[in-house]
């Protein structure tokens, strides 16, 4: 590359080695800066991170530990994305919380949010944030009053299947794939939409969380773990890409 740069440079008539030396000099400058420019922004594409949310109640938020590392992996292999491998833990009251454009709830028990962190938690996801809350089993009789304290105004959906959230890279045309038998009932995909704009969905009796962990852990068909990750990515597509109706 500098080589080249010193040829375009040298096609301008110069008189003075003092001159050539400038613009050898110059070359490397600019070699400096370009490298400096893309080493920056791939830094900035990593920095798009995503978190796992630590909320209060006694449940056990913690669950999963490798899920959202191997649904990060496959996002950034399958649909071209540049997330950051790590992901991050945070609390719904965290101020923080904004610089994360994908938070992922999940679990067995209780959830309890204080008024802080149903405030927050609102103006993060009104904000342009989105909530992927997965019923890992035994947390339904909790989370939906949760869901309420966060948006009373607003109903928990059932999601059609015609939605774009089922209708990214990977087609869902029955919606949500079942992962984990728990009651034995249809998966459902509930939501809140908030001016035309899905901001937080909620996965009932298919657990695609406990799809997205290490194969080892509980020993998943590997069709239904790739359709866990499929839907995974999915659902990370469309909250990076969705926006709401003017």
């Amino acid at each position: 590359m500098e080589e080249d740069l010193v040829y375009i440079l040298t096609l301008y008539p110069t008189r003075t080695i003092t001159e050539k030396k400038y613009i050898k000099a110059l070359a490397k400058i600019i070699i400096i800066i370009i490298v400096s420019l893309f080493a920056n922004l791939s830094t900035q594409a990593q920095n798009t991170q995503l978190a796992k949310l630590k909320y209060s109640g006694g449940g056990d938020w913690y669950v999963s530990p490798t899920a959202l590392t191997n649904v990060i992996k496959f996002t950034n292999e399958n649909l071209g994305t540049n997330i950051n491998p790590k992901y991050a833990t945070i609390e719904p009251n965290n101020k923080e919380i904004f610089n994360y454009p994908f938070i992922f709830l999940t679990g067995h028990g209780n959830v309890v949010f204080s008024d802080n962190d149903a405030e927050n938690l609102r103006n993060y996801l009104l904000a342009g944030g989105f909530l992927f809350i997965n019923d890992s089993y035994g947390m339904d009789k909790f989370i939906r009053s949760q869901i309420k304290k966060i948006f009373p105004e607003l109903e928990l959906v059932e999601i059609p299947f015609s939605h774009p959230v089922y209708n990214q890279k990977y087609k869902f045309n029955k919606g949500l794939p079942k992962i984990h038998e728990h009651d034995g009932l249809p998966p459902k995909g509930l939501g809140i939409v908030y001016k035309g704009k899905l901001v937080l969905f909620y996965a009932y009796e298919s657990d695609i969380g406990d799809g997205w962990e290490d194969p080892s852990i509980h020993n998943d068909p590997e069709e239904l773990r790739i359709l866990a990750l499929q839907m995974g990515a999915s659902l990370i597509s469309y909250a990076f890409t969705s926006g709401f109706e003017q």
